[in-house]
């Protein structure tokens, strides 16, 4: 008799306990929109500029009016596929949170007027879709890698009243350090006749030769850019998705240095303006110097360092543990308010 009352108690506690997990997994995925059609979160979304209106990409994941992550990928003009290791990691924690293709990538509109790509514009992109997702300085967190750290770190310089949390991975604050650093540092870890080579083919403009990335690829990239022997499928298909037109015009021919229109870009002395809580993500083998990242960590007002040292510019993938906890716990602790 006992042991059949305990047998009742138990089913009854369990049936109690999933009921709640069930309800929320349900809620989480139900995304409430007004099209009759289930498109698995994804979602075209109108942005205005000053050349006319267009759209881009974003598919969001989950529901979570507490937590609302958008994803800011680099390049410029790479794509959200790189950043699809944050599936996995988010959706665990319950996190709602947004893949993006910035105007001008492969899965949204590509204008072809030049004057759209400058950082300002694609600020007031962001904003646009901030406030298309619902996003406020309740819940709104911005999380950029390479160039999506610049755009983070310059949304916040304008629009930090609607933030959270802030959280820029491997990009330092201004683009001359950014360029000392492959030359002084990186470039001298190369052997003397790659680096050669690879100076020649500059010197003479020849980019589109394909012995420039033949040199680049295990010389530069394989070491300093992501340091998996296998590169992520994810990864495969940006690289192959970047629109180079932005690309070169913004950044330059490759990510060894820089020298677009970001080249003189420099915002370190402003940082002390942000008062948002930060993240500033940094790692041992990355192209952005991680003693830079730790720097910029203590110039903004609230804000925490994390050092990756198995990682690369894509820490996210290849020292993937140590990134995604420091991301985790850093959200989870600005949700908290313990930080």
């Amino acid at each position: 008799m006992r042991s059949t009352l305990l047998l009742l108690v138990l089913l009854v506690f369990c049936s109690c306990k999933n009921e709640p997990k069930s309800d929320s997994l349900s809620n989480y995925f139900t995304y409430n929109q007004e099209d009759a059609v289930e498109s698995a979160g994804v979602k075209m979304i109108p942005i205005k500029t000053p050349v006319g209106d267009f759209k881009v990409w974003t598919k969001r994941f989950g529901t979570n009016p507490k937590i609302k992550v958008l994803l800011l990928h680099g390049g410029p003009a790479m794509t959200h596929e790189y950043m699809e290791c944050f599936e996995t990691f988010f959706q665990r924690e319950g996190f709602e949170f947004y893949e993006y293709d910035q105007l001008g990538s492969y899965y949204s509109d590509q204008p072809k007027d030049s004057s759209l790509w400058t950082t300002e514009r694609f600020v007031e992109e962001v904003e646009q879709v901030r406030k298309a997702i619902g996003a406020d300085k309740n819940n709104f967190y911005v999380l950029g890698n390479s160039w999506g750290g610049i755009l983070a770190m310059e949304y916040a310089l304008k629009y930090q009243k609607n933030l959270k949390g802030l959280l820029v991975s491997n990009m330092v604050a201004s683009a001359p350090e950014y360029g000392k650093y492959a030359d002084e540092v990186l470039a001298k870890q190369m052997k003397p006749e790659i680096l050669a080579e690879i100076r020649s083919l500059e010197a003479k403009k020849d980019f589109n030769n394909p012995r420039y990335m033949e040199l680049l690829i295990p010389n530069f990239y394989k070491e300093h850019l992501c340091r998996l022997k296998e590169w992520p499928d994810g990864l495969n298909r940006a690289s192959k998705h970047v629109n180079g037109e932005i690309y070169t015009l913004m950044q330059g021919p490759s990510e060894f240095g820089i020298s677009g229109r970001l080249a003189k870009w420099d915002i370190k002395n402003r940082l002390h303006e942000i008062a948002t809580p930060t993240l500033m993500i940094g790692a041992k083998y990355d192209t952005m110097d991680p003693k830079a990242m730790e720097e910029q960590s203590k110039l903004v007002q609230n804000g925490r360092y994390l050092y990756c040292p198995n990682g690369s510019h894509l820490a996210m993938w290849d020292d993937q543990k140590v990134f995604m906890s420091g991301v985790i716990r850093f959200i989870n602790d600005v949700n908290d308010n313990k930080l």
